[in-house]
């Protein structure tokens, strides 16, 4: 039987009925860490803030998830080490990876055991596919989408870990690799609660189809990447940009000449002749400026992720 994480409504839910009440910010940093998995959930602990708790469930001495990685794949998987080379594969390009190109970073064999391996990830969750917008199903990118996996991969593996160091995650927190990886982890969690952002958006009863979309810098006019693209059948495309701060994201100069040129490529190269809104999709909201007021059409907001 396959089940499927909470999202962040249950996982709210789930908290508070423990007594355990974060700001949404703190809810979506832990998510970002260990997923909607109820057993993770179970160990945060009251009267912790999100860094403290994830200290002590992935890096204390005797932390409970501490080894929690290897011994999950060998439980789910005979031959699990075949999915752990697709796993570390995808872990290197955030976008996702076609099949071949899977094939080519994991130095496995094509074929039938690359089709099971790669169906049972998605099956279990930890990976998700999609078709680029305007191509083939040949070109279909599979994406690392498990919290846990991607939190281990990029933190807790002997190349990055410190285990057992008092307050090791709180003082990671504040360097450049954190809100690297902080990006990345909030559009995964995005690309979750897509139905959520649909309904934010209004459109919850027009038809979509959401895709990601990426252009190679060696083709003209120039390269881009847009993670989830919602085309909708009322004539517009809303192309979603996702930011995860602390405080309310602001938009520069840079950043709004950034989405200008996005938008301004995704329709040369697609060649739609649909209504193109640029939707922006953050932690704490978009700070008032002209730069907002310019650029985005709609803005999609933390809390929303958490609707029912």
């Amino acid at each position: 039987m396959a089940l499927q994480p909470f999202r962040l409504h249950d996982t709210e839910i789930f908290l508070r009925a423990r007594g355990i009440h974060l700001d949404r910010r703190q809810i979506i940093e832990i998510y970002m860490a260990v997923g909607g998995i109820p057993n993770y959930l179970d160990y945060v602990r009251k009267g912790r803030s999100a860094a403290q708790n994830i200290d002590a469930i992935c890096f204390a001495p005797n932390a409970p998830l501490r080894d929690e990685f290897v011994q999950l794949f060998a439980a789910l998987f005979e031959h699990h080490e075949r999915h752990l080379q697709v796993i570390n594969a995808l872990v290197k390009r955030q976008s996702g990876l076609t099949r071949q190109e899977i094939v080519r970073a994991s130095d496995l064999p094509t074929g039938g055991s690359m089709s099971t391996i790669l169906a049972e990830l998605e099956a279990s969750g930890f990976v998700c596919r999609s078709v680029p917008f305007g191509r083939t199903k040949r070109e279909t990118l599979y994406r690392l989408l498990d919290e846990f996996t991607l939190f281990h991969l990029r933190w807790m593996d002997a190349k990055h870990n410190r285990t057992g160091s008092e307050g090791q995650w709180m003082h990671v927190r504040s360097t450049p690799a954190w809100h690297a990886w902080s990006g990345y982890a909030f559009e995964n969690i995005c690309l979750r609660h897509v139905a959520e952002i649909r309904k934010a958006l209004g459109i919850s009863g027009v038809r979509t189809e959401h895709s990601s979309w990426r252009h190679h810098a060696a083709d003209a006019p120039a390269g881009a990447q847009i993670d989830l693209v919602i085309d909708r059948r009322d004539g517009a495309i809303n192309l979603c940009e996702m930011k995860f701060s602390d405080a309310e994201f602001t938009i520069d100069k840079k950043y709004a000449e950034e989405l200008r040129n996005k938008q301004a490529i995704f329709r040369s190269v697609t060649g739609t002749h649909k209504t193109l809104f640029l939707t922006l999709v953050t932690s704490q909201g978009v700070k008032p400026g002209v730069w907002k007021a310019e650029i985005v059409q709609n803005e999609v907001t933390g809390d929303a992720l958490f609707e029912a």
